[in-house]
């Protein structure tokens, strides 16, 4: 699957739009790292626990997208962005979205 967030993609003709795809994922925090990220607010520097979590979170949306391509017959998905949204305190939504195509 050929992942993109421009309109087009180099070397490739889109002959088909199949459509927007989408995948998504809801992360809580988890309270072990709620008190690392705590006491790292103090010293600085990066929160490397959160910032595993958004990596894995982000991975997730990604598969669940490219899923929902293939099930519509797609090869590629242009125009991919990323969305969040708190969905409760400690909670929150990340999405990932763009259009299905075919491509030669």
């Amino acid at each position: 699957m050929i992942l993109v967030n421009t309109n087009e993609i180099p070397g490739k003709e889109i002959v088909e739009a199949c459509g927007l795809v989408k995948g998504s994922t809801i992360q809580s925090k988890h309270i072990g790292n709620d008190i690392l990220a705590g006491l790292k607010t103090i010293v600085g520097g990066e929160i490397r626990e959160y910032t595993k979590m958004l990596e894995e979170a982000r991975q997730i949306a990604i598969d669940r997208m490219i899923e929902d391509a293939r099930d519509k017959g797609a090869n590629a998905i242009i125009n991919i962005r990323f969305a969040t949204s708190a969905i409760m305190q400690g909670a929150a939504e990340l999405l990932v979205y763009g259009t299905a195509v075919k491509v030669k």
